[in-house]
């Protein structure tokens, strides 16, 4: 039987997995890679070092697996979505680091656009709010920034993608393309039409000649060249790495909703085929493309989720791996009043604060190591609470469960309290890497390996509900000490 090979480049790490023709994951391997931090709210990666950690992580799954390539029927391609890279068309050489989503190097240009009579407009077309964190300021910041980037931009010499595209690039010897979902985090795209739009390239000032292809999300883009993993092998899946995630919880219709728990924390919800209009500062975008008919989703963002953990480890030292996290965390009854707001590059939805910054507050000489733990992991429930409130709020519609997934839906005390501050039952799947299963699953539906999504949502199985069991005088009163916590973090700039 046929198998599908799934590349999941992330913020951190680029992973690949191998799947059957069941949805089953045989082998995963993932390869870190280092992020750099050059100035206060900067981050930059190497595009280079990104490609061969990609590389070496599918060469170790084909080769684990011990199959031979020409039975992998299909590749799926998922990945941090608005980080980017210019480079040149001939050499194939970046022209500067990667300018990760995270960084806020163009968080003044964009809220003095945001505030200029185009700002209206911009929000209109893109569905977006007006942010640093998504592709267009970043292209602009390359194009003004590296010697004679404009001019050889202009001339055709220099090329755009995220890192769907940069990778799809490199694997094709020189396809050019993205898909819908990774399109619309760019703010260059009309989200209704799903094509570039002329207006808001002219605003931003890049060459359109710059930009890749846009395809559907499960389509055959190209083939992977045989020097690569021994065997072509079609990419006929691509997808941002949220909307992968949509997918591969199985939530290809209006109304299903899944929360992500990875570097940042990312709420979405299908809306099918109608466009969302957000009243409450959530996002318009792009949903993964099944057949002809556009797709759609409403989503809030949050910067920093699993990342605070990763700061408790290596920034801190207060842990020595994130899975401690939990048994500490669990180890006293509650944070003893400590809040940690981990707005370490400004808050994401609904607030879009690119001045706010970190804080700890509520700290007292009773507080110790467990207390900022707790307070820590909190952060992220809390975080999620507000994306869902402001998601219902537009919908108008009360969502009934919450499915999750990514690296920290594994921490079963983080659960039970999203579970308990948000009052509805979380649920986790079987398969918690659900990005790298939705690209494996886009991949397979486009070249047959799995016959509709019918048969993709008969895969979805639950490893475990949490049941909501706090008292609702204690959820307002720890949501209010939150509202709190971000009144101060806000106050700082």
């Amino acid at each position: 039987m046929p198998f599908v090979l799934a590349l999941d480049e992330g913020t951190t790490s680029a992973r690949a997995a191998l799947y059957n023709e069941r949805g089953e994951c045989l082998r995963m391997c993932s390869v870190p890679f280092e992020s750099r931090f050059p100035q206060p709210g900067w981050v930059e990666q190497d595009a280079l070092e990104i490609w061969q950690a990609q590389l070496e992580a599918a060469r170790t799954v084909i080769a684990g697996a011990e199959i031979d390539p020409k039975a992998i029927g299909a590749c799926g391609i998922t990945n941090q979505r608005e980080t980017t890279v210019v480079w040149d068309r001939v050499t194939g050489k970046p022209v500067a680091p990667a300018i990760v989503w995270q960084c806020r190097r163009t968080a003044a240009e964009c809220q003095s656009l945001a505030a200029s009579a185009y700002g209206p407009e911009i929000e209109r077309k893109t569905g977006l709010v007006i942010d640093a964190y998504f592709s267009a300021s970043k292209i602009r910041w390359i194009l003004e920034n590296v010697p004679g980037a404009r001019d050889r931009a202009a001339n055709g010499e220099l090329l755009f993608g995220n890192i769907d595209t940069w990778l799809i690039w490199n694997l094709t010897g020189g396809v050019h393309v993205t898909d819908t979902s990774n399109a619309s985090r760019t703010m260059l795209m009309d989200l209704a039409s799903g094509d570039w739009d002329d207006q808001l390239l002219n605003i931003f000032d890049i060459p359109r000649v710059m930009l890749p292809k846009i395809v559907g999300s499960s389509v055959r883009a190209g083939m992977i060249d045989a020097q690569h993993f021994g065997a072509e092998i079609p990419i006929s899946g691509i997808a941002g790495d949220q909307q992968a995630a949509l997918a591969g919880q199985a939530c290809f219709r209006a109304g299903l909703s899944k929360n992500t728990y990875g570097t940042g924390c990312f709420a979405l919800t299908h809306t099918g085929t109608r466009q969302p209009h957000s009243t409450h500062r959530l996002l318009g975008t792009r949903a993964a493309q099944v057949g002809e008919a556009p797709q759609f989703a409403v989503e809030g963002s949050v910067f920093v989720a699993g990342a605070v953990v990763q700061w408790l480890r290596d920034g801190l030292g207060l842990i020595q791996s994130a899975g401690e996290s939990e048994a500490v965390a669990a180890s006293v009854p509650d944070s003893a009043g400590v809040y940690v707001v981990p707005a370490f590059v400004g808050l994401g939805a609904p607030y879009w604060d690119s001045s706010a910054r970190g804080l700890i507050s509520g700290l007292t000489r009773g507080a110790g190591r467990a207390h900022i733990v707790r307070a820590a992991l909190e952060s992220i429930a809390f975080q999620s609470k507000e994306l869902i409130d402001a998601m219902e709020a537009d919908s108008r519609t009360r969502i009934q469960e919450l499915r999750v997934d990514g690296g920290a839906a594994v921490n079963n005390f983080l659960m039970q309290f999203q579970a308990d501050i948000l009052d509805r039952p979380v649920v986790r799947p079987a398969d918690v890497e659900t990005t790298a299963l939705g690209a494996a699953y886009l991949a397979g539906l486009a070249e047959g390996v799995f016959s509709s999504v019918e048969e993709v949502e008969s895969f979805w199985k639950i490893d475990r509900r949490f049941e909501p069991s706090m008292p609702a005088s204690e959820r307002e009163r720890l949501m209010s000490g939150w509202q709190e916590a971000i009144a101060k973090a806000r106050l700082q700039a």
